[in-house]
């Protein structure tokens, strides 16, 4: 399964493969790799191979996962690039939360499902926990009743620290929630609230210690390295914060400065079209200390963005089937699926997408059946966010060793000193793990090269 199209870029006039550039400054557009082909190459005219697949059997052995997709915040933060709404009255959030119940009747009864339940569920936004308990427990009842989750391994929530009360905490407990994941990005009041975050420090700790005392299977936090006005000594006091807490896993990302942010649309008003955001560098050091100083803590990193206390008990089982391909059943505005085999996505706007289900159309926006190459190279790429890839995985799944099939990225990446060619596996450095979405673009084909990556 030679990748010829990324094959046909030669090495230096030396003969010795040239290591790829790599970013310095912060630009505005997207920078992390979630996906591939890239999103910008999904398209309309794919729906009806998306609707196709819904009549199919499921392939063997896959798995099933829920997506659904909360997009209501009390503010939108600056540097977010999800599709939130923060003008939503009471009634417009409950018909929302009808179309995606009804979106998800509608998949229950295809082919594709196949008698599968749920292996996982997902709840993300936007901020779920922005819901009511009531309406929290209906359209988990509700869920449940469509598609059991009896044999769910994790149920995730994203929450928000300042929409979080005990009694809205022992809701989400009680819905059947395993995985809380709680975006506090920053511990210092000056950050959160230049960058946009609805709420404070204050509420951070009131919310965490209220979810210990709930007794969530994992409690996760995120952190953002590089936001609007960091500092080294403000980071390095965020980093001892969040160990004082002793969360189960945590999450820290690098800032980005997407196209659809308005930290962008700020910066396009001002004619500055560089972030006014720590540059590659410094965000991946900062990461990296807060990494160092959860490992002397005894904590374990496990991706480019994580660290866990446990890893034999605390498991990420979404992010690991998303980067390995499982179905994922995905509801709700702007949000995107892989049904076998075929990537989609929902209409992006919030009336058209409620809309359609009302009016009883399909709400998906754009499809695309990617080919088995590059269903390997996806696979590849978002593997080795991980830090590792098993050759004999590739084999068995796609029937090709990777170092053969992809020679000539693997031979450009060994020149950067970061990826190391074992005969039982791929493994990334430190310091190739911490930029691993800028070198595993290596791997995409020519015409995927360049322009939006959304």
């Amino acid at each position: 399964m030679a990748n010829e199209s990324l094959s046909s870029q030669t090495p230096g006039a030396s003969g010795t493969p040239q290591a790829p550039p790599l970013e310095k400054a912060t630009r505005p557009g997207n920078y992390f790799v979630t996906n591939y082909p890239p999103y910008a190459f999904w398209k309309p005219e794919q729906v009806p191979v998306f609707e196709a697949a819904l009549r199919e059997p499921p392939r063997p052995d896959v798995w099933l996962g829920v997506y659904a997709h909360i997009p209501f915040c009390r503010k939108r933060c600056h540097f977010c690039y999800y599709k939130v709404y923060t003008d939503k009255d009471a009634r417009q959030v409950w018909n929302y939360l009808e179309a995606m119940l009804q979106e998800l009747a509608r998949y229950a009864r295809q082919p594709f499902v196949g008698g599968r339940k749920p292996k996982f569920v997902y709840f993300g936004g936007g901020t779920p926990s922005y819901l009511s308990e009531k309406q929290m427990r209906h359209l988990t009842d509700e869920m449940k009743r469509l598609l059991p989750w009896d044999e769910a391994e994790e149920v995730t929530f994203e929450a928000e620290p300042g929409t979080l009360t005990d009694h809205k905490l022992r809701t989400i407990r009680e819905v059947g929630v395993t995985r809380l994941s709680l975006g506090i990005e920053h511990f210092d009041d000056h950050i959160l609230e230049i960058n946009g975050r609805a709420h404070r420090s204050r509420e951070i700790l009131r919310a965490y210690h209220y979810a210990r005392e709930v007794g969530f299977p994992q409690i996760n936090i995120d952190l953002i390295a590089g936001m609007v006005e960091e500092t080294e000594e403000r980071w390095r006091e965020t980093v001892e914060r969040a160990l004082e807490l002793k969360p189960d896993s945590l999450t820290v990302y690098q800032m980005e400065v997407p196209f659809n942010t308005t930290l962008y649309q700020r910066m396009k008003a001002e004619g500055k079209l560089v972030a006014p955001v720590a540059d590659w560098e410094t965000k991946r050091r900062w990461v990296d200390y807060a990494f160092r100083r959860f490992e002397e803590a005894g904590y374990t990193v496990t991706s480019t963005s994580t660290v866990v206390k446990d890893p034999e008990r605390t498991r990420f089982v979404y992010r690991h089937q998303l980067f390995s391909g499982a179905d994922i059943l995905s509801v709700g505005v702007a949000s995107f699926g892989h049904i076998n085999g075929v990537h989609y996505q929902n209409h992006h706007e919030f009336d058209p997408y409620v809309r359609a289900i009302q009016e009883g159309r399909s709400p998906v926006y754009r499809a695309l059946k990617p080919t088995r190459e590059e269903l390997c190279i996806r696979e590849l790429m978002l593997l080795l966010k991980l830090g590792e890839v098993r050759r004999d995985y590739f084999v068995r799944k796609f029937g090709t060793d990777p170092v053969e099939a992809f020679a000539e990225p693997i031979r450009r990446l060994k020149a950067t000193g970061h990826l190391v060619v074992e005969p039982d596996r791929l493994r990334l450095d430190r310091a190739g793990l911490l930029k691993v979405d800028e070198l595993i673009r290596e791997f995409f084909k020519p015409e995927h090269r360049g322009g939006k990556y959304a």
